[in-house]
């Protein structure tokens, strides 16, 4: 036999605009609105990025990317060449 898992009903107040999103978000899922928030909360609550992608985030609010001359992805070949190797 399966523990229950224990849950609280809490109630938010949130921008009508957001629900309706939110709404649909659930809808594409064909997930209930209750547990798309849910599982968007678990993972926000629990799911914290390493070291290294803390840094990249942090890196690219920073704007230090903008000036950085982009990848050529038309082949193999020029993308290693846009790369340097």
């Amino acid at each position: 036999m399966e523990a229950s898992i224990q849950k609280r009903a809490t109630l938010f107040r949130l921008n009508p605009e957001l629900i309706d999103r939110l709404k649909e978000m659930a809808k594409r899922e064909h997930r209930s609105l209750n547990n798309f928030v849910e599982c968007i909360l678990l993972d926000i609550a629990y799911n914290e990025p390493n070291e290294i992608t803390k840094a990249a985030i942090e890196e690219a609010r920073s704007g230090k990317l903008r000036d950085t001359p982009s990848i050529d992805t038309s082949s193999a070949e020029a993308m290693f060449r846009s790369m340097g190797l």
